[in-house]
C-alpha cells in the first residue's frame, strides 16, 4: 500500500511539474530578431514548427529553415526575379506552394525542398491574386482581386497540383479589392471560408460548405478608400473571426482597425481597446491563447479574444504565423527581417 501511495505522489508531483512547465507569462515579452541572407521584402511567411519555417517575398525569392532559423536555405523561383511571391504554403521541409502579386500571376509548387519549382497554375493578364489558405492537407483557396465584377477564387483538392475556379463566388461592389500585405485576408476552417476585403467597401464574405454559397456581411473598419479595409483574418477556436487593417496611408490611426465577428450569430462585438494603429498581419496563438497582431509601427496583444489590445513591441513587420502546434509565432517584413515571438 505504502508503495502505491508513493507511486501516486510521484505521478501527481511529476504531472504538477509539466502543467507548470506549460504555463505561459501574462504578455509577450518581444521578438528575437533572426539573421537571414536576403535583403527583399517577405510577406509570404509559412511557419510549420517551431524549426521549420517557409518564406518568401520580392524578386522571386523564397527561403527555408529547418533549425529554427540558425540557418536557411534560400533561392529563386524558376529564375522569376522581377516576381513579388508574397503567399506562400509550407506542407513539410520537402513540399510548398509559392504563388505571386501582380503579374504574372502565378502558382508554383516545388517537392523537393526548393531545389526546383514547378508551375501549376496561371491565370490572365488582369489577374492580382493576394493570398493562399489550406484548410487541410489536400483543400486550399487562392483568391485575387475582383475580375469583371466577380471575386477569383481558385480551389484545389490535391495539394495544389492542379487549381479551379469555384462555380458561386460571392458578390462584389464597384471599387471593392482584397489585400496581399501579409497574404492572409482569407482564411479556410474546416468547411467555413471566409474572406475579408477592403477599398470602397469592406465586407466579410462567409461560406460555411466550403465556398458553395455565400453571405456578404459589412465590417466596422474603416472604408471608402483604396488604402483602407480589412488586410488579414484570424479564427478562434469558438468559430469567431477577428479582422485588423485600417489604412496603411496611416501607420498610426487606430480608429476602425479591428472587428470580431460571431459566425454562430452573425453579429460584430463591440471593441474596447484597438491595436495601436494600422495592422497588415494576425495570428491565434492557441497555447497562450494571446492574439498577436503586426504592422509597421509595431506589435500587439490581446488575452480576451480580441476585445482589449496591447502594444509589446515597436518592431514593424508585414506577417505573422502560428508554428503548429508547437508553441512558437513567426513575423516577416521589410529588408529581409525575420523574428520568432518570445515569452
Amino acid at each position: 500500500m505504502n508503495r502505491i501511495l508513493i507511486g501516486l505522489s510521484v505521478l501527481i508531483f511529476c504531472f504538477s511539474c509539466n502543467q507548470k512547465s506549460l504555463e505561459f507569462p501574462a504578455e509577450p515579452t518581444g521578438w528575437e530578431i533572426l539573421e537571414t541572407p536576403v535583403d527583399v521584402s517577405l510577406r509570404g511567411l509559412s511557419p510549420l514548427t517551431s524549426d521549420i519555417a517557409w518564406l518568401s517575398g520580392a524578386k522571386g525569392t523564397w527561403l527555408k529553415t529547418l533549425d529554427g532559423g540558425k540557418t536557411w536555405e534560400h533561392g529563386v523561383i524558376d529564375g522569376l526575379v522581377e516576381v513579388d511571391f508574397r503567399s506562400i504554403q509550407g506542407f513539410d521541409a520537402e513540399y510548398a506552394i509559392a504563388v505571386s502579386a501582380g503579374q504574372p500571376a502565378v502558382i508554383y509548387k516545388t517537392s523537393d525542398g526548393g531545389k526546383t519549382w514547378k508551375l501549376k497554375h496561371q491565370e490572365g493578364t488582369s489577374a492580382f491574386l493576394d493570398g493562399i489558405t489550406f484548410s487541410d492537407q489536400k483543400t486550399g483557396f487562392v483568391f485575387g482581386d475582383p475580375v469583371d465584377g466577380k471575386w477569383m477564387i481558385l480551389k484545389t483538392v490535391n495539394q495544389g497540383e492542379s487549381w479551379f475556379a469555384i462555380p458561386n463566388l460571392p458578390e462584389v461592389v464597384a471599387g471593392e479589392a482584397g489585400f496581399a500585405a501579409s497574404a492572409s485576408s482569407m482564411i479556410a476552417m474546416g468547411g467555413l471560408v471566409v474572406l475579408g476585403s477592403g477599398g470602397k467597401e469592406s465586407n466579410l464574405h462567409v461560406s460555411k460548405d466550403g465556398g458553395e454559397s455565400w453571405k456578404k456581411f459589412k465590417s466596422p473598419l474603416i472604408q471608402g478608400e483604396g488604402s483602407q479595409g480589412i488586410f488579414a483574418l484570424t479564427g478562434l477556436s469558438a468559430g469567431e473571426i477577428v479582422c485588423v487593417g485600417g489604412d496603411y496611408l496611416e501607420d498610426g490611426m487606430s480608429q476602425a482597425n479591428i472587428g470580431v465577428f460571431l459566425t454562430a450569430s452573425n453579429d460584430w462585438v463591440e471593441i474596447q481597446s484597438p491595436p495601436s494603429g494600422y495592422r497588415s498581419g494576425i495570428a491565434y496563438f492557441s497555447q497562450a491563447e494571446w492574439l498577436i497582431t503586426v504592422g509597421p509601427n509595431g506589435s500587439d496583444f490581446s488575452h480576451d479574444g480580441g476585445l482589449n489590445w496591447k502594444n509589446f513591441s515597436e518592431e514593424g513587420f508585414h506577417a505573422v504565423k502560428t508554428g503548429g502546434a508547437t508553441g512558437s509565432v513567426w513575423a516577416s517584413g521589410a529588408n529581409g527581417k525575420v523574428a520568432k515571438l518570445m515569452f
